[in-house]
């Protein structure tokens, strides 16, 4: 039940997401959306997962769109039409994964591959294998192991872009922010 109420969050914010012309409330908004992913893999015992969403979707990439967005417009303009290719494509690709799904075991069936060949084997294995007690530990620091360090590497590189991105200094007057309408209305 909780998952649905976070999927339902989820399709909420991005909708609102569509919808706001403010850039600094579609940052905040993206940033919300994938702390709610990062619940919605927690929930799913996806833990790893749940931990690089929120390290790298809400912390990173937040502080890159805030960047960014400091040197931009903070109001996005209009472009004065829809873009019906665009929908087209998100249609065509939504179906197509729907559509993919129906192949797919029922979720969390006894005769699930995961249950039947992989989770047994882990069970069984992971100490005879490892020699370590922890089978969580195991199977994510050997068996997933190159995965694991994937995820790391994944981490460490968001962290040296945000790094190298906030330690340049725009040059003098080149990338000064603009003044919105209302803001030279007001001056």
């Amino acid at each position: 039940m909780i998952d649905i109420g976070l999927l339902t969050f989820m399709v909420v914010i991005a909708i609102a997401v569509v919808r706001t012309r403010d850039l600094f409330a579609a940052a905040m908004l993206f940033a919300i959306y994938s702390l709610l992913s990062a619940a919605l893999f927690a929930v799913l015992d996806a833990g790893d997962v749940a931990l690089t969403e929120a390290a790298v979707g809400a912390g990173i990439s937040t502080i890159l769109i805030l960047a960014v967005l400091a040197l931009a417009r903070r109001y996005e303009h209009p472009t004065g039409g829809h873009n019906l290719v665009a929908l087209l494509v998100v249609l065509i690709t939504g179906a197509a994964l729907i559509y993919a799904t129906l192949d797919l075991p029922e979720f969390g069936s006894a005769d699930n591959p995961a249950q039947v060949h992989v989770g047994p084997y882990y069970i069984e294995q992971s100490y005879p294998d490892m020699g370590v007690p922890n089978m969580v530990a195991a199977v994510l620091a050997s068996y997933r192991s190159i995965d694991t360090m994937g995820e790391a590497f994944v981490i460490f590189a968001a962290g040296l872009a945000v790094y190298a991105l906030l330690g340049v200094r725009p040059r003098s007057g080149r990338f000064r922010r603009r003044r919105e309408p209302e803001e030279e209305d007001a001056s």
